[in-house]
């Protein structure tokens, strides 16, 4: 598996430090806040897992999961619910916890899904931005890392499920997704 990987762009170290500044951040804006934190699955679990453990407020967590990608190695932008929430959102703020922003579209999609469950506001919380890819114009109002235009894989992404349990943030060798 790491004969796979071209190179470590992120140590176990520096996300362990910057999933703890993020906590502090979010922590500091929605204390006294009904919020509910959500995991897009699957590429968001390990994040998700750390970062609620140092979010220092009383919060609802939550799971969904929606595909844009398929086995392949970019973004269809075409979004499907694979497993929708399964609570409400109405009348409380939502932060959506997501592996990576890649061209957008999976965040544009949520905003205007939870803002139609009536979700008070609507922000997202993403691991890693490549705004290289962007095809719509949004920001996550949390990033951990802005990274260049490489296929990532390691700590909970993947790379047609392979890959997700990888400690660091790796850049997948070309040839291995480009069979």
């Amino acid at each position: 598996m790491n004969s796979d990987i071209k190179t470590i762009l992120l140590t176990r170290e520096q996300l362990a430090k910057r999933v703890k500044e993020l906590a502090q951040k979010i922590s500091e804006d929605y204390r006294n806040k009904d919020c509910v934190l959500v995991s897009v699955l699957k590429g968001s679990f390990i994040f998700y897992a750390d970062l609620v453990r140092e979010i220092d407020f009383h919060t609802t967590i939550n799971f969904l999961r929606v595909s844009s990608y398929g086995s392949g190695a970019t973004s269809s932008a075409k979004i499907t619910f694979k497993y929708p929430l399964d609570s409400k959102v109405e009348g409380k703020h939502v932060l959506v916890i997501e592996d990576i922003i890649d061209s957008g579209n999976t965040y544009v999609f949520l905003k205007k899904y939870f803002k139609d469950q009536g979700a008070l506001s609507v922000s997202m919380c993403a691991l890693l931005d490549k705004p290289e890819r962007r095809e719509v114009d949004i920001s996550a109002e949390y990033v951990g890392f802005e990274i260049p235009n490489e296929f990532v894989v390691g700590y909970g992404l993947d790379y047609d499920e392979k890959y997700r349990n990888l400690p660091y943030i790796g850049v997948l060798k070309p040839e291995i997704y480009k069979k």
